[in-house]
């Protein structure tokens, strides 16, 4: 599954609807370590089946940024169950991510 660009319009349905854990990816466009974590971001969404992998740009989208207290990017925040359950914050490797995901 590749990542899925998620808006105001679709957070409900994409994020706090799903039947699977979602990583969020808050980013921007400017941001470098956002760019840096784009790949791994992208070959964790084609490698995992646990978890639906979403991004959302901050500056597109300023209203889930402020909800969800993101005040700096990289920002990647798990949902399981509509529910907040892990947060990181900058550039981390591969592995990190994939501890955050868990099973």
């Amino acid at each position: 599954m590749s990542v899925i660009e998620v808006t105001k319009d679709n957070f409900e349905t994409e994020v706090l609807k799903s039947d699977k854990k979602v990583l969020a990816d808050f980013n921007a466009d400017w941001c470098g370590p956002c760019k840096m974590l784009r790949p791994i971001i992208d070959e964790l969404a084609e490698e995992k089946d646990n978890v639906k992998i979403v991004s959302i740009n901050i500056d597109n989208e300023d209203e889930l940024a402020e909800k969800y207290n993101v005040s700096s990017i990289p920002c990647l925040v798990l949902f399981e169950n509509g529910e907040e359950s892990r947060r990181s914050i900058g550039l981390i490797p591969k592995e990190e991510i994939e501890n955050i995901i868990g099973e």
